[in-house]
């Protein structure tokens, strides 16, 4: 299936993927653990002067052996994410350090039952397909909240989970969670229900931490997502080819230690451009316009992609809130992302909106249906229905218009009434819909919930990062 939309011609394509080629084999990168480096070096990668340099055969070899579908499932083991070509899939962010409580306005910091919160919100939204943590909850250990976020996310939804771990224990405990929802460790690696998104420091630098997680992935045959994120201008040139050769570098050395550690690994390649850096106001930008560049290199690899949108720099539920979502929510659907997270966004990835996510969702519907495929049939033509009307007839009460309207798209969230039925309802804007739609879901909506003996097991795993935490810290 050809591509929609790509911001790049093939030279130019060319020319960025060697460039890629050329920073891992001539300039080379840091890799900050002894694995890692050992598997390279053994697979025919140089170390000199501290920099790991990677020969392109490697490259290409590991472009070879990845899969170029990956497909997640929910928690009953049924195929909910098919990962390749063009199919977009929509879900929220994680980590963001604040949230506006949609009961009070409010802009606070969020706690567990705001993490628990959202994801029964998620669990009900229907073109929210999988679900992250959303919040970083300031009332839990900090050192542990990751493996807190797990257990609420596995318990919440039977959606596909994409989990943000802080260190390697955490997404160790966040799969022996997962294992112990499916039955067994062989039914998570048959049928994996989550992954996890690894942030990267750079294309440059490969931290430890990041690493671990990404060989521990790749050794047990589940999914990774290894995005390496620069800030264009501070991290990576400011020049947006040169930043996209330097993130994809991090990305292709990424995809070749999961080769590495297992043939055939699940890879998750990224297509989140580096966001250049606002120079009046030193923010990295969400919602830039800048986008597709990364996706029109990763689009021509064939990998699943991971990408975002659905994000506003708006600091509350606006207009312009509404409007960055929607463009780039459809700018990724143009392009052909395939996991597009970051519904919901707000201050540039610093907050958390559950109205934001709403209007996302009604956002994520309009897109699906207008990309959905047309039919043209005899019915659909409806040629002897026109000739049966006749010129000047009407075709309310015919019954092929029974018979069809109800395949037309309607929104249950955007106002389309007229001015006497909107002001009769209450005269109320989109954000005070959305944010009475939420309330109505979290007072009504029950996800379907674990066994007692699973949700347990699930405890008890948290209750030892606990422990184990507070006994360092007290050291």
């Amino acid at each position: 299936m050809p591509f929609r939309y790509s911001r790049l011609t093939d030279e130019q394509f060319r020319r960025i993927h060697s460039a890629s080629l050329e920073i891992l084999e001539r300039i080379g990168v840091r890799v900050d653990l002894p694995e890692a480096i050992a598997l390279l070096k053994r697979a025919g990668a140089r170390v000199e002067d501290g920099l790991v340099k990677v020969p392109p055969p490697l490259v290409e070899k590991a472009l070879q052996t990845a899969p170029k579908q990956v497909t997640l499932y929910n928690r009953h083991g049924e195929p909910a994410l098919a990962l390749e070509g063009e199919r977009c899939f929509f879900g929220p962010g994680s980590d963001c350090l604040n949230i506006i409580d949609h009961r009070t306005g409010e802009r606070r910091k969020p706690l567990m039952q705001d993490v628990v919160e959202g994801v029964i919100l998620c669990d009900a939204l229907p073109n929210i397909d999988f679900v992250m943590s959303m919040f970083l909850p300031t009332d839990v250990d900090q050192t542990v909240a990751d493996t807190y976020q797990a257990e609420a996310m596995l318990a919440h939804t039977t959606k596909p989970v994409i989990l943000v771990s802080y260190g390697a224990s955490g997404l160790r405990n966040a799969v022996e969670m997962a294992e112990i929802v499916v039955g067994s460790a062989e039914a998570l690696r048959a049928r994996p229900m989550l992954t996890c998104y690894i942030n990267v420091v750079s294309g440059a630098v490969h931290n430890q931490e990041s690493l671990e997680k990404l060989l521990y992935l790749a050794g047990k045959g589940l999914p990774s997502i290894y995005i390496p994120g620069s800030n264009a201008g501070v991290t990576s040139p400011i020049s947006m080819p040169g930043a996209v050769a330097l993130d994809m570098a991090g990305g292709l050395l990424g995809l070749v230690l999961s080769q590495l550690k297992r043939e055939g690994a699940p890879y998750l390649l990224s297509a989140m451009d580096p966001a250049a850096l606002d120079m009046r106001t030193f923010v990295s930008p969400y919602a830039y316009a800048e986008r597709g560049i990364i996706r029109s290199v990763s689009q021509r690899y064939g990998l699943p992609t991971f990408s975002l949108s659905g994000c506003s720099d708006s600091k509350v539920v606006d207009q312009q809130a509404a409007a960055e979502a929607a463009l780039t929510m459809m700018a990724e659907v143009l392009m052909g992302g395939n996991i597009v997270h970051d519904l919901g966004y707000l201050e540039s990835g610093l907050t958390f909106s559950f109205a934001q996510l709403a209007i996302c969702d009604q956002i994520a519907s309009w897109v699906k249906a207008f990309f959905s495929p047309v039919e043209v049939n005899d019915e659909t033509l409806a040629l002897n229905v026109i000739a049966e009307v006749g010129p000047g007839g009407q075709y309310l009460k015919h019954k092929h218009t029974r018979a069809h309207f109800r395949q037309h798209w309607y929104p249950d969230l955007f106002e389309r009434g007229n001015y006497a039925d909107w002001d009769q309802k209450g005269s109320l804007t989109l954000g005070e819909r959305a944010a009475a739609r939420v309330q109505k879901i979290l007072v009504e909506h029950h996800p379907e919930p674990l066994s007692d003996d699973v949700k347990a097991g699930l405890r008890q795993i948290v209750e030892r990062a606990a422990a184990q935490a507070a006994k360092i810290s007290n050291l």
